[in-house]
């Protein structure tokens, strides 16, 4: 069965200027490889799935070539092959970081072991990924363009690629122990300002019909999707989550079932 796996998601808004399209904050990215190559490795210690959001390369792209939609309207090859190079660029500027700090990372792209239909993950070959935390690395996923049987391609998010995960991971009789949402916020914020300590499904299911928009473009749903899909995983027994990333050493705590602050979503 081997160690559990930790789900950790660097957020767009975290590691770009969703302000400014194609502006990575790169001293950012850089600190957060640091941390995860920091994370233990010995036997027993969680082995970590990371993701990240596509941010102001990604979105953007696919707001500019019709992927933002899904009304069923199928999309457009000049705008797939778009999205899909924007959000590879990002991705390519994380892995660079995690590998210059020694993280062991293995890059994998949704569109490369997905299928979806209809908008929703239909399949998944999960091998890849499973090998690679076998052999020791640090998988990666990010948002992605996912081919549909249906639509001819849709954006899946990092949140949809985590529950999809999660899933095949139960299929295997591999243990999640909890995923780690970073972003730019101290978790979920009650109308005053306040951050909400604790959710539950049924709660974060609430909460994602009347939390505002995400920063800059999005075509995914910023924190609406989020609690979404923290509701999903919480009804797996997976707990979340939902920290302010910008505060070094949050990571790590949380990977180790830690919090300091923040938004826990559990099941009840």
């Amino acid at each position: 069965m081997g160690a559990p796996l930790v789900l950790v998601k660097l957020g767009g808004s975290l590691i770009t200027d969703k302000g400014r399209p194609g502006i990575a904050r790169r001293a950012t990215i850089r600190r957060l490889a640091r941390e995860i190559a920091a994370l233990p490795r010995s036997n027993g210690a969680p082995r970590v799935v990371l993701g990240h959001g596509s941010g102001s390369f990604g979105h953007v792209a696919a707001a500019e070539g019709g992927l933002g939609s899904r009304t069923g309207r199928p999309a457009r090859a000049l705008g797939i092959a778009h999205t899909q190079h924007r959000a590879a660029e990002l991705h390519a500027i994380v892995i660079e970081a995690l590998d210059a700090a020694g993280a062991r990372p293995f890059s994998l792209a949704p569109s490369s072991f997905m299928t979806c239909s209809k908008g929703r993950v239909a399949k998944v070959f999960g091998d890849p990924l499973f090998h690679a935390l076998a052999a020791g690395l640090v998988p990666v996923v990010y948002g992605d363009v996912v081919l549909d049987r249906e639509r001819g391609a849709v954006v899946v998010s990092t949140e949809e690629v985590f529950v999809a995960l999660a899933r095949e991971a139960a299929r295997r009789g591999v243990p999640v122990a909890r995923a780690v949402w970073l972003g730019e916020t101290d978790g979920v914020f009650e109308a005053g300002g306040d951050t909400v300590g604790r959710l539950t499904a049924a709660g974060a299911l609430r909460r994602s019909l009347r939390v505002s928009g995400a920063a800059g473009v999005d075509v995914t749903g910023g924190m609406a999707l989020r609690l979404r899909s923290t509701a999903a995983l919480a009804r797996r027994s997976v707990p979340s989550f939902i920290l302010d990333g910008r505060r070094p050493g949050s990571l790590a705590a949380a990977v180790a079932g830690r919090m300091n602050g923040g938004t826990r979503v559990l099941a009840r």
